[in-house]
């Protein structure tokens, strides 16, 4: 059964398993990333898994609202973890340094393995669309990967505008 899984799958779904595979990989060694693009990748992967949540269950206030409280819930939660050391913003450059890290890449094949694995149940068992408990595990994994992402990226501007606003009181550049 497996093998015939993955003989039904699309093709472009194992390019789009590559492509997650080789962003996360990148960021398994110390890197400098923009805040802008640290933006548009966790609101791309937020997206991706609201995505998930319609592609497999339409856009139902239950489902949205189940997503929408894991979301915040790990939002929340991620907000008050603090920063992993080394990670660093140059004000110059609107920059981080940051160190390696397996988080990304948990995330993201989070999303893709959660948006595989419904998407393949729905498919052999199209009933379990239906099925409350299916619908709420999976709206919390979805919602639970988005807040995650979201919030990662929500403390670096953190870190940023405090940056800012010390520069702004003093008047010096801070690294």
């Amino acid at each position: 059964m497996p093998i015939q899984i993955l003989q039904n799958t699309p093709t472009w779904v194992f390019g789009v398993f590559a492509l997650l595979l080789a962003l996360g990989s990148r960021q398994l060694l110390p890197s400098r990333a923009g805040l802008r693009r640290l933006t548009v990748v966790a609101v791309a992967m937020a997206g991706w898994s609201a995505f998930g949540l319609v592609a497999a269950f339409g856009s139902t206030p239950a489902t949205w609202g189940i997503w929408a409280l894991a979301a915040a819930a790990m939002l929340t939660w991620t907000l008050q973890r603090p920063l992993p050391a080394g990670v660093r913003f140059d004000r110059a450059q609107m920059a981080f340094t940051l160190p390696g890290s397996v988080g990304p890449l948990a995330l993201m094949m989070g999303i893709f393995f959660t948006k595989y694995a419904v998407g393949v149940q729905l498919a052999l068992h199209p009933e379990l669309a239906h099925r409350a408990g299916f619908a709420v595990g999976a709206s919390m994994l979805f919602g639970a990967f988005a807040g995650l992402f979201l919030g990662r990226t929500m403390r670096l501007w953190k870190l940023a505008l405090r940056a800012d606003a010390k520069q702004q009181m003093t008047g010096v550049a801070t690294r």
